[in-house]
């Protein structure tokens, strides 16, 4: 999975290699009028790494998730 942080016009690309455990919307805590249940939903990747750590990420439009082997 490719994606970049983001800080003002600078974006810092990063790369994060595991299983994918589980991929879907989740609602935040955040409240935003006229969505679903009225929460910030955001596309949402769990990935275990090779050492066994689990990795939450949120995914945007500039997120590039490939299947590898």
């Amino acid at each position: 999975m490719t994606s970049s942080l983001a800080r003002g016009a600078e974006h810092s690309p990063f790369v994060v290699e595991g299983e994918i455990l589980r991929m879907g919307q989740q609602k935040t805590g955040s409240w935003y009028a006229h969505s679903r249940d009225k929460k910030l939903w955001l596309d949402r990747l769990e990935l275990r790494k090779d050492d066994g750590e689990l990795v939450v990420v949120n995914l945007d439009d500039q997120s590039v998730v490939e299947v590898i082997g």
